[in-house]
């Protein structure tokens, strides 16, 4: 292995997507209990593009370098890898490279068919959904999940794993092109927000149990109106509004929980406990045939600007990823 690597900078440490640029880095040296992952792809994910814009600094002690998961090949073994073994990984950063370090509790073992660019797709989407959904909103069989943006890479894995888990979706996406996909994709109903009510669909159909939300504040008023007496609303972004204007008495008279989270700065004992949960609940999932990520597009590693460009315009279906 080389000293050196390629790896995506932020050219003036912050601004639009053409200021991603390649650069040469020192290869990462793993300390104890951390595995080298050779990187053959990274996904790209929203917080990147946050990040990117200066707003969401790398917690303390992880690389500066954007990219949140990776798949590729073991070159520096730990816990219960070894050398040659195919990984895929959740990272506080770093894996916009050619090469990255992560916790060995925080690789899963690329699941029995699939390439790097559908594994490298996993490990951000399903710990988000899986601690929001499944632990936060406690979604079980026979409840209805409501997500927004069922067409993103988190909407679409919310849709799979909650299909997966025996519940029913209701999802919601920009355009009747979207609500067409999301229908595709599994969704038991979908809604087209330019022209449809949410709240009025979901409870014509009965109501929801728990909501998936990464708008805010702007969908609150009516995310609370679907939700059934007992609901949940789980917030992993507020792309439309922070904060909340909260009606006390409906909440009680709901018994609504409202929680969300967010998962880079969790702690690393927490990530090992997240992923070892994953791999017993939704790696069977995934073996199963019930779960593979859709993939919208792929980017050379070098043409992580292009990526961000092509996510921030919001056409995609799914993921983007980097090949390296």
């Amino acid at each position: 292995m080389s000293d050196a690597m390629t790896a995506i900078a932020i050219e003036g440490g912050k601004g639009p997507a053409d200021a991603l640029v390649p650069t040469t880095l020192e290869r990462p040296v793993p300390r104890a209990g951390e595995i080298l992952i050779k990187v053959a792809a990274a996904g790209v994910n929203r917080p990147d593009i946050i990040q990117r814009l200066g707003y969401y600094p790398p917690p303390p002690g992880a690389p500066v370098t954007l990219g949140l998961e990776v798949a590729g090949e073991v070159m520096v073994a730990s816990g219960r890898w070894k050398i040659g073994d195919k990984v895929c990984a959740l990272l506080g950063g770093g894996g916009y490279a050619q090469y990255a370090v992560v916790d060995a509790r925080h690789a899963l073992p690329v699941p029995d068919g699939f390439d790097m660019v559908h594994a490298a797709a996993l490990p951000e989407t399903v710990f988000t959904v899986y601690a929001n959904v499944f632990e936060h909103g406690a979604l079980k069989a026979g409840e209805t999940l409501l997500v927004h943006g069922g067409t993103s890479g988190i909407g679409t894995t919310a849709i799979a794993m909650a299909k997966a888990a025996g519940a029913r979706v209701i999802a919601t996406g920009r355009g009747a092109d979207k609500k067409a996909k999301a229908l595709e994709l599994g969704a038991d109903i979908a809604v087209d927000t330019k022209t449809e009510d949410f709240a009025e669909i979901a409870r014509e159909a009965g109501g929801v149990d728990v909501v998936l939300d990464m708008v805010g504040a702007s969908y609150f008023d009516k995310n609370l109106h679907a939700l059934n007496v007992g609901g949940r609303i789980v917030y992993i972004a507020a792309l439309a509004g922070p904060v909340l204007d909260v009606p006390i008495m409906q909440i009680m008279q709901k018994r609504a929980t409202i929680t969300g989270s967010t998962l880079r700065p969790r702690s690393a004992d927490e990530k090992a406990r997240l992923a070892a949960e994953i791999e017993r609940v939704v790696w069977p999932w995934i073996a199963a045939g019930k779960l593979k990520p859709i993939v919208d597009a792929t980017f050379p590693l070098e043409a992580a600007g292009k990526a961000h460009a092509h996510l921030e315009a919001g056409e995609h279906v799914g993921k983007v990823v980097l090949v390296a």
